[in-house]
């Protein structure tokens, strides 16, 4: 079995960095433990550093630190041929180089609180290919996944 590899957004990264616990942070842990891979891109690498730093200012120094323990995978974010591509994956315009990021990177997971653009959209999932959820729904799938739980990928 391969190690579950998850894509985060800007919010579970965000959520992940800034919280003492929660399934954000625990993924965050496991992918300093080896047991995941904990993919994002550029765009959220940077994204998530400026909601640091202008929402808990005293946290950016761990967000730093976190990037560098954790082991994350930081992909390059999509051409803009290839978010004009896939313009059409979701309704917010602004979450398309995610989606497409995410889809190049050929992850299991996209992770995510934007449930109003991701989650709450039946369509984006479809559409990508992509399993995508909170943190706590992808912490329960990597759960079953390490246990074995899971039969044939789903």
């Amino acid at each position: 079995m391969s190690r579950p590899d998850l894509f985060l957004d800007s919010s579970a990264l965000f959520a992940g960095v800034v919280s003492a616990d929660g399934a954000a942070r625990g993924l965050l842990l496991l992918g300093e433990a080896g047991l995941v891979t904990i993919t994002v891109s550029e765009q959220v690498v940077t994204e998530t550093e400026r909601a640091v730093a202008r929402k808990v200012p005293g946290a950016l120094a761990y967000y730093r630190e976190a990037l560098r323990s954790s082991g994350l995978r930081i992909v390059r974010d999509p051409s803009p041929e290839e978010v004009a591509a896939h313009r059409d994956i979701v309704v917010h315009e602004a979450d398309v180089p995610i989606v497409v990021a995410a889809m190049k990177a050929r992850v299991d997971y996209l992770v995510s609180f934007n449930r109003r653009h991701f989650i709450d959209d039946p369509g984006v999932a479809a559409r990508s290919g992509l399993r995508i959820g909170t943190a706590g729904d992808a912490l329960a799938w990597v759960r079953k996944r390490l246990t074995g739980e899971e039969e044939g990928g789903e």
